[in-house]
């Protein structure tokens, strides 16, 4: 693209007519003066731009000029106008810099862009098909266009894009002329010659390359994003779009709101980054970058291996093991036993494996003459058994794939990039690995010695429990600590066993009813022990029905321990209830109930241990900053509302929670959420909308208007609730405790927030930097769709899961919530403590 070329003039002829020489210089001078004194976004041919001189498109969104990026060095740049950061988007000559200050841009006699620096002319643009009256204008989309008389485009920057992708621009290859548009990094933070790395579209995917080796791929186009890249459905943006002819084959994405300031680049670090410009802050907002995961970098573990995210780690197809040269993980695995490719019983035979990416094969090539390197060779065939019979019968054939839209596709050699993605991931595909038939063949010799083994496993069992129970009856009458002690070891084993007793009415035969699998049954003594005769040291919180304590098993499970105190709200009904409905729920959003003790009056549930406690703590504490960051939160909304949704629709019964909360909401090792406390809980029939009650028990702020004023209760109780939960979650603010001179809580701060355009401003100020705003604008909204007035007017907890995590879902504009002034603002921060204490409106819990 670019010509260097020593300028020639007639020296002498100067030196000898001074006076030309002077007139010349003066016409120069005019010249460069009506070039660039005014604001211009086009250079006509003839014309000339100074190293101080600009273009600015029309709309002030890009200016073109000589900058330096950081040294001394001067290079002809495009760069963002109306941000302060003033991000350059394109550069001219980034293998030629110049020094000084003599440069000049201009248009040749021959059409060409160039820039001439003393006796050197850098050709900045193509052969031009015309050289008469062309020139160069710079567009508010950022491309820089040289046309002729007939505004034709000869040339245009948009087709030799640098490190940066803006809207309107290509990603991918022009079949017929062979031409590329990809993007490449710059060599270091102030050098922008080429760098490492590159970023290129081949078929229907991208991949990030260093040289010749694939560093990342973004998986294929499944229409709407592509597949390893989640976040792309998760945006309000981003348009997004994939072109396909017999011609060209290219990525491209335009902004839903063309005043939106946004760019995609590919850094020197080799991660790609898209931004949105916030304008109240003055500042990027990082929309997504890749890669950032173990499992994103290609060929991570290697050929014939799986890649788990969540633990990254590897893990061998069934029938390969480890290679002896493996190094790390990426040194990949080996068959076990190679492929027959015979007929008969030796036939080869094939292993499902659902819920991963489709690989790459060893024997592709990642160029743009491949048309379909990610999914193999396609064949045109019309069902699932020709594509398989077409695997089978090719002794090189590793896989096969065949999809809804009825294509076929075969994997050659080694298969590489497979990742195991969970089952409800929406882009998780089925393939086929081929297997010699032997290793089916173990499977049924396995099974063989499964029928010899069990029997002789059952006698040996029967025989031990035989002499356990002898042993329990000689220690009956040694003591209450030894009696306690067995309980607890023996207390997985009694799990386990099946009985009929539901009584409730009395603790005379707890020992009978202790094998009860809906109501497992602890004593009271080896509660005791476990939690070190409920020591304070033990105590983990008091909530409105009583402590709670953290205890340990003999086996070396942790515990948590509620005991029920006798003045609290909760009789023995609640506890009926919380234990009944606990027991009978499956669900990883729901705190998992381990038994129950009915002993000496007292009345207690043991749950599993959840090390973080509750959100509360998180949220409203003062000792958490940074603990919670965005995608925690995500993850922690969508957890609630999974589980809410669960106890709502796909639960045996119909479940309203009627007391949910942030000190409700549990945090397991990993943060992941889990909805707690359901002595307040009803059940429905599914033929049952709502219901009332004359004890209205919940706690204030979380409570719906219907319910907290009339009695009146239905799913769209819990809805208001998680609405409340979700603003808080947003904020880091607690919505009772809120206090502000306008005398608004929460939810009537969030609303004025929204009919001003501000909802941004609602953020927890912990997160300015991290999260992601389109995502939070969504959360906000649907948030106030829960806290609307009218039960009618709130979605149901399955149209809440759509909106959270569809991005098509067209939403409603919310309309006035409820409870959006309060009689009396805070005068003071509110306070927190572990114990904390419910307030309920008609009485104490």
């Amino acid at each position: 693209m670019a010509d260097y070329d020593i300028s020639k003039r007639n020296m002498a002829t100067m030196r000898k007519f001074p006076c030309i020489s002077l007139l010349l210089f003066s016409c120069f001078c005019m010249q460069v003066f009506n070039g660039t004194v005014a604001a211009t976004d086009t250079l006509f041919q003839g014309q000339i731009m100074t190293a101080s001189g600009l273009l600015t498109s029309s709309g002030n969104a890009f200016e073109l000029g000589f900058f330096s990026t950081g040294s001394t060095n001067l290079y002809l740049v495009i760069r963002m106008k109306n941000v302060a950061t003033k991000d350059i988007v394109w550069i001219a000559n980034r293998d030629l810099p110049f020094t000084g200050s003599s440069m000049i841009l201009t248009i040749n006699d021959d059409g060409y862009l160039v820039i001439v620096n003393g006796r050197i002319s850098y050709r900045v643009s193509d052969d031009p098909s015309s050289s008469q009256n062309v020139s160069v204008t710079l567009l508010d989309s950022g491309n820089l266009v040289l046309r002729d008389r007939n505004m034709d485009i000869l040339w245009q920057s948009f087709n030799y894009p640098s490190n940066t992708f803006l809207p309107g621009m290509k990603l991918g290859y022009n079949n017929k002329t062979g031409k590329v548009w990809s993007l490449t990094s710059w060599l270091d933070e102030e050098d922008p010659n080429n760098g490492d790395f590159e970023v290129r579209m081949v078929s229907n995917e991208v991949f990030l390359m260093r040289g010749t080796e694939i560093l990342w791929s973004s998986g294929p186009w499944n229409g709407h994003g592509f597949d390893l890249m989640p976040e792309m459905r998760l945006n309000y943006i981003f348009n997004y779009s994939l072109y396909r002819d017999e011609n060209e084959t290219y990525f491209s994405y335009s902004l839903y709101n063309p005043e939106t300031i946004t760019r995609f680049s590919l850094d020197v670090d080799g991660r790609m980054r898209e931004f949105a410009w916030l304008e109240n802050y003055q500042q990027w907002n990082l929309f997504w970058s890749q890669p950032r995961q173990f499992c994103s970098i290609l060929n991570s573990c290697g050929s014939f291996s799986r890649c788990f995210e969540d633990t990254q780690s590897c893990k061998c197809l069934r029938g390969f093991y480890p290679s002896e040269n493996r190094q790390g993980h990426n040194g990949g695995c080996i068959r076990s036993t190679p492929l027959t490719c015979g007929n008969g019983d030796n036939k080869d035979r094939f292993l499902g494996i659902d819920d991963v990416t489709y690989p790459l094969s060893s024997m592709q090539q990642i160029n743009a003459s491949n048309p379909f390197p990610y999914l193999g060779p396609q064949i045109s065939i019309s069902d699932e058994n020709s594509c398989k019979e077409a695997c089978l019968n090719n002794c090189s054939c590793s896989a096969y794939a065949y999809n809804t839209t009825g294509h076929c596709a075969i994997w050659y050699g080694d298969l590489i990039n497979l990742q195991q993605l969970s089952s409800n991931y929406p882009t998780g595909h089925k393939i086929f690995v081929k297997l010699a038939a032997s290793e089916f063949n173990n499977g049924k010799a396995k099974w063989d010695v499964w029928i010899f083994a069990l029997p002789v496993g059952l006698l040996v069992l029967l025989t031990a429990s035989f002499f356990i129970f002898r042993w329990r009856k000689s220690l009956k009458n040694k003591g209450e600590m030894e009696d306690t002690r067995r309980d607890i070891l023996l207390f997985d084993l009694e799990m386990s066993i099946t009985a009929s007793s539901n009584d409730f009415s009395g603790s005379e035969n707890s020992r009978n009813r202790r094998k009860d699998p809906a109501f497992p049954l602890f004593s009271l003594a080896s509660i005791s022990i476990a939690t070190e005769n409920f020591s304070l040291e033990n105590k983990l919180g008091e909530g409105g029905f009583g402590p709670v304590y953290k205890g340990k098993l003999l086996n070396g499970q942790e515990i948590a321990v509620k005991r029920l105190s006798k003045r609290s709200g909760q009789g023995l009904e609640e506890l009926k209830n919380e234990t009944l409905l606990i027991a009978k729920l499956q669900h990883r959003n729901l705190v998992r109930l381990l038994g129950c003790c009915l002993e000496q009056g007292e009345k207690i549930l043991i749950y599993e241990f959840m090390p973080n406690k509750s959100l509360d703590l998180f949220l409203f504490g003062t000792n958490n900053d940074g603990l919670l960051d965005w995608g925690t939160r995500v993850r922690i909304i969508e957890g609630i509302a999974q589980g809410l949704l669960y106890l709502h629709q796909y639960s045996r019964l119909r479940i309203i929670h009627r007391d949910l909360k942030a000190s409700n909401i549990l945090l397991d090792s990993e943060m992941n959420p889990k909805i707690s406390d359901f002595g307040l809980a009803r059940m429905f029939g599914d033929d049952k909308l709502q219901a009332n009650t004359k004890r209205i028990v919940g706690t204030y702020g979380y409570m719906s208007p219907e319910y907290a004023m009339e009695g009146l209760f239905s799913i769209k109780s819990d809805v208001f609730s998680f609405g409340v939960l979700l603003l808080e979650i947003v904020s880091g603010k607690k919505n009772t405790g809120f206090y502000h001179s306008s005398s608004l809580n929460l939810i009537g701060h969030a609303w004025e927030f929204w009919k001003g355009d501000k909802v941004l401003e609602l953020v927890d100020h912990r997160l300015e930097d991290l999260v992601s705003y389109p995502m939070l604008y969504r959360y906000i909204q649907v948030a106030l769709l829960c806290v609307q007035e009218m039960a009618a007017d709130r979605p149901t907890m399955s149209e809440v899961v759509s909106m959270l995590t569809n991005e098509l879902t067209v939403l409603n504009s919310p309309k006035q919530p409820a409870f959006s002034n309060s009689n009396q603002p805070s005068s003071r921060p509110a306070t927190l403590s572990a114990n904390h204490i419910t307030v309920s409106i008609m009485e104490p819990r």
